[in-house]
């Protein structure tokens, strides 16, 4: 828990001694750590899938009791269920949408189970978009599954996976004939009672179906979704407005801070000695990340005020400010995933250094779906000499 913390704020003391120990520990199947916050270990997808099945067995092992018991429903239309804390202005919510809009509803029927702790104008445009938007909030895991077999469900989609405000104990029930994993598990979750993952050829090759606990289904081109009708706001800024100087090339990374690793910044400092009058244009997550980074900096002989922040905005303005971005930067082990869409969206090039994981190959999905596969590299070599 330290060292994912510790991530948040960019604090890489013991960095590479605490990937080892929590390797290590993840190799004799202790559940040391969530399998979300494993992602920051830079590991395989066997690992990954022993990480995750250590911890299922410790916090959400399966009932003993399967609430469905073999029923075959006799639906006109096939019952779906999106379960989720995310529908509301969330990245989750804003990518998913539209697909939820777009469901066929001669054939389909589809139930928002929802325990969001926020409502908002998304949480409106999601109600209108399902037949029913059940909040559940107050449900016990055990009720909330009693309602998916209450209502018959076919298929019970997980949103959250091991994700902040999961409840991946309704999944461990099997109330439905069908359990999926999408979205915001960008690997295995671990559990028997989980039936599918919904990935595709680039996140998840075949070579590495075995890592998983679920089935695989590989949809075409890209698992990852958008909503088309994302605005970008009108706003135009000037590069003073953003903190940015007038001349000069600008790499950017709107990533979490915790995704930065000290392996990655090597490289971005490297880039900036090479490139004159550059900067590196980052989120603002948290004041001791800013203080650290900016440190890291000057340690790697790089001028901190060559490294420009950004304050959290509204999604539409924040897609706006990307006009000043020349370039933005991929992290590794853990990929941009919204950020790389939102760049992608408001016409950034994004470069990205592809692992073995699923969460380390969404960029490079993404961009073979838009048709931009020369700007994947395989090792930070490639990546650092491309983004050059």
């Amino acid at each position: 828990r330290l060292f994912y913390l510790q991530t948040h704020i960019c604090d890489w003391r013991n960095y590479h001694a605490s990937v080892e120990l929590l390797r290590l520990g993840v190799a004799q199947r202790q559940a040391l750590i969530a399998p979300f916050e494993f992602f920051n270990v830079p590991a395989s997808p066997r690992e990954q899938l022993m990480c995750a099945e250590a911890y299922v067995f410790k916090n959400y092992p399966v009932q003993s009791t399967s609430l469905w018991q073999g029923e075959i429903y006799q639906h006109t239309k096939i019952k779906i269920a999106y379960i989720s804390a995310d529908f509301y202005n969330h990245a989750t919510s804003i990518l998913m949408i539209e697909l939820f809009e777009q469901h066929d509803r001669t054939q389909f029927e589809v139930i928002a189970l929802a325990f969001n702790s926020k409502n908002d104008e998304m949480t409106e445009r999601v109600k209108k978009a399902f037949d029913r938007y059940i909040d559940v909030s107050k449900y016990s895991d055990l009720q909330v599954a009693e309602l998916i077999k209450s209502l018959q469900i076919d298929i019970a989609v997980d949103l959250k996976g091991h994700t902040a405000d999961a409840r991946l104990g309704i999944f461990a029930y099997k109330a439905a004939p069908i359990q999926v994993n999408y979205l915001g598990q960008a690997s295995t979750i671990g559990a028997t009672y989980i039936d599918y993952i919904l990935a595709d050829r680039y996140v998840v090759p075949l070579q590495y179906h075995a890592d998983f606990s679920e089935q695989v289904v590989s949809l075409p081109y890209t698992y990852y979704v958008n909503d088309s009708k994302r605005a970008i706001s009108a706003q135009v800024f000037s590069r003073d407005e953003l903190g940015l100087p007038e001349q000069g090339f600008v790499f950017c990374c709107f990533n979490n801070s915790y995704k930065i690793s000290p392996t990655l910044f090597d490289v971005w400092m490297r880039l900036l000695q090479q490139v004159p009058n550059s900067v590196l244009w980052l989120l603002e997550g948290n004041a001791i990340a800013r203080q650290n980074l900016c440190v890291e900096a000057k340690k790697r002989g790089i001028a901190p005020e060559r490294l420009v922040f950004a304050p959290k905005v509204a999604s539409s303005v924040h897609l706006a400010r990307h006009q000043h971005a020349d370039l933005f930067l991929d992290t590794l082990p853990i990929n941009a995933h919204t950020t790389a869409c939102d760049a992608l969206w408001a016409r950034v090039p994004v470069v990205t250094c592809m692992g073995q994981t699923f969460a380390s190959r969404v960029a490079a999905s993404l961009l073979t779906a838009v048709g931009l596969p020369e700007l994947i590299t395989h090792n930070l070599v490639d990546y650092e000499a491309l983004a050059l």
